[in-house]
């Protein structure tokens, strides 16, 4: 009898069925965990081996983030919810800035660990009073926040398949558009004729389906398992101690109050999804996770962490709500940073094949909040205008990227991430137009 009131969440599942569950999460998740370290070594003229030795250091912090936030660090740190931790790409432009103004290289990123370690800090020390703006999400704003994740990441999905620069040849190439419908097709089959544990994994086998497709069409390169160091190692503060500069501290919190605000969002919508709505306590131990793992990250050669919204898609679509699942992608993305070699056989798989897994995964998470809207009463009040607005205001970013390219850099940090300006605006609005009712 007892066993049957264990919530979902805190379900023990067997351990294959773990395994098999949290290697999905990881194929989920992990182009756009290296994609930070990628990006920032192009960025500031790192070489491949620190190129490497910042992806080994990401996936290793990502892991240990994870069971952080899944598993929690004493009563204090750690929602317990099924969320995948990863590095925030609000970062990567601050993190550009910081480190170039400094030089570069690796003497910029002694720099950029210092802001990352005193924001992770400023994030843990005001998580509490943080977690009580949760009394301005009512259920209005909760579900226009759910959508807006949903909708905002279907241009990542979109940008997998069809590539991220217009004028390259094989832009939108049709048969990349062919290899992703093939997913898409394969994952809403099995999703459809199976609700037991093939269902479940459809998305697992939908992205090894489509990389085997993708191989014998030519589109796999696996030279790179062959190149990778057999044994990659983590080191605390491997490019020099940190260096504490005020302003690039200063810059950095900014970046992690938006995160912040961000992670609030996805803590809201994993908690809707899983049926275990989400309090001001359970907010505020998730927001000391991403604070403590951010300054972590500082430590480890790594970056500010947040809750992976893409993961929210893939609990959605599968229905698996164990937080031991996720606990189990972040020991097998521990594994990953030390041993390179697996890693280089995860990232094998082509975005287009990602991509197409992408649209019903963040399909899900935009489902999953007009779900929670259909609920909301829209007699006698201006809810319609809330939802409205924020969803408009929230997609500007997606359709004009430059569209608030002439403000000021702050301004910037908050309105190009349209979950953070999406749910700002709902929030103003909810409170102007309802006066904070629902």
């Amino acid at each position: 009898m007892q066993s049957s009131k264990v919530h979902p969440v805190d379900k023990k599942l067997p351990f294959w069925q773990l395994l098999i569950y949290g290697f999905q999460h990881v194929l989920a998740m992990y182009s756009g965990a290296v994609a930070v370290p990628l990006v920032l070594a192009g960025a500031i003229h790192l070489d491949v081996e620190h190129l490497i030795y910042l992806i080994n250091a990401d996936l290793f912090t990502c892991g240990i983030a994870t069971l952080v936030q899944t598993l929690s660090m004493g009563p204090y740190i750690g929602s317990k919810l099924p969320i995948v931790q990863g590095c925030t790409f609000t970062a990567v432009t601050p993190m550009i800035l910081i480190a170039n103004s400094a030089g570069g290289g690796a003497e910029g990123l002694r720099v950029v660990y210092g802001s990352v370690i005193v924001a992770g800090l400023v994030c843990f020390i005001t998580a509490n009073f943080f977690s009580k703006l949760l009394r301005f999400f009512p259920p209005v704003v909760t579900g226009a926040v759910i959508t807006i994740i949903g909708l905002t990441l279907m241009p990542v999905a979109v940008g997998w398949i069809a590539g991220v620069n217009p004028a390259a040849p094989d832009y939108a190439a049709p048969m990349n558009i062919m290899i992703a419908l093939l997913v898409l097709v394969l994952i809403l089959f099995l999703y459809r004729v199976s609700s037991g544990f093939i269902g479940h994994i459809a998305v697992l086998l939908g992205l090894i389906f489509g990389t085997v497709v993708a191989a014998l069409l030519g589109y796999v390169d696996f030279s790179a398992v062959g190149q990778a160091a057999s044994l990659g190692i983590t080191t605390p503060f491997a490019f020099g101690m940190p260096v504490f500069e005020p302003v690039s501290c200063i810059a950095m919190t900014l970046v992690m109050l938006v995160t912040m605000a961000e992670t609030t969002g996805d803590v809201i919508a994993v908690g809707k999804i899983v049926n275990k709505p989400t309090d001001e306590e359970i907010l505020c131990k998730a927001l000391r996770a991403d604070g403590f793992s951010t300054a972590l990250g500082g430590i480890l050669n790594a970056f500010p962490y947040t809750a992976f919204a893409q993961n929210i898609g893939l609990v959605s679509i599968t229905g698996v709500r164990s937080r031991y699942v996720v606990a189990m992608g972040g020991v097998i993305l521990m594994i990953l940073g030390l041993l390179p070699k697996l890693a280089a056989v995860v990232a094998c798989i082509p975005n287009m094949v990602l991509g197409g897994a992408g649209l019903a995964m963040f399909g899900m998470v935009a489902a999953s909040g007009i779900q929670a809207l259909s609920k909301v009463n829209f007699v006698g009040n201006c809810n319609m205008m809330v939802i409205a607005v924020s969803v408009a205001v929230a997609l500007i970013p997606i359709g004009a990227p430059t569209f608030y390219s002439k403000f000021p850099t702050g301004v910037q940090l908050i309105c190009t991430s349209g979950i953070t300006i999406g749910s700002i605006t709902a929030i103003l609005l909810n409170l102007i137009l309802n006066k904070g009712t629902d």
